[in-house]
């Protein structure tokens, strides 16, 4: 067991990230945003060595997404300052959850299937992927569900519900166990993330009205 883990360790330690960064977004803390950077890092070298080139190319734009995010989620929580304060005083508030309309969803969708296609041709003209196909089914969506919990979207739950069921049957066939687990969790811990997301946003109607 201790052989095991002393040869699994960087994969043991970018799962053990995985969760407490996902713990971090259903939270909507802020510091999931730096922790995300650390993940990223450390499964960028696991899906190197895995051959899962389009998964390791997803988690080079996680680091560049998360600056974004990280940035976004600070600035996007600033109100404009209102005539009754001062010039130094400025109000802060966190950025609000907030709903997809259907017009971005299909903007989304319109960028995300040529994405798909792109990929799963580099994949499969270019590289020795076992399952290109579902590397780049599972690697667009990603991309597009990054982008959304940056602009704190609800539905982003959703999208990673279906992302991570369908990695999680690709690291069994792979033989990534440690991650299997990790996205068994991911699996789960999305589906709390949707309620308690949802909740959040309607509990902001309710002040509203009040």
């Amino acid at each position: 067991m201790l052989d095991w883990i002393i040869k699994n360790y960087v994969e043991i330690t970018g799962a053990l990230l995985g969760i407490l960064y996902l713990w971090f977004e259903i939270k909507q803390n802020k510091l999931l945003w730096p922790l995300g950077i650390l993940t990223s890092a450390f499964y960028i070298f696991i899906f190197f060595s895995a051959k899962f080139y389009a998964d390791m190319g997803l988690n080079v734009y996680y680091v560049v997404i998360s600056i974004y995010g990280w940035y976004y989620w600070m600035k996007g929580g600033k109100r404009k300052e209102s005539e009754e304060q001062s010039e130094n005083e400025v109000v802060s508030e966190e950025l609000p959850v907030s709903r997809i309309t259907t017009r971005l969803a299909l903007t989304l969708l319109g960028v995300t299937i040529p994405v798909f296609i792109v990929i799963a041709y580099v994949l499969v003209s270019w590289t020795d992927s076992p399952v290109p196909y579902w590397d780049a089914f599972t690697t667009a969506l990603s991309i597009t569900a990054t982008w959304m919990l940056a602009r704190k979207i609800l539905e982003q739950w959703l999208v990673w519900i279906l992302v991570n069921a369908v990695s999680l049957g690709l690291y069994i066939y792979k033989g990534l166990y440690p991650t299997v687990v990790l996205f068994f969790f991911y699996t789960v811990l999305a589906i709390v993330g949707y309620y308690r997301w949802r909740r959040d946003y309607d509990k902001q109607f309710e002040h509203a009205a009040d």
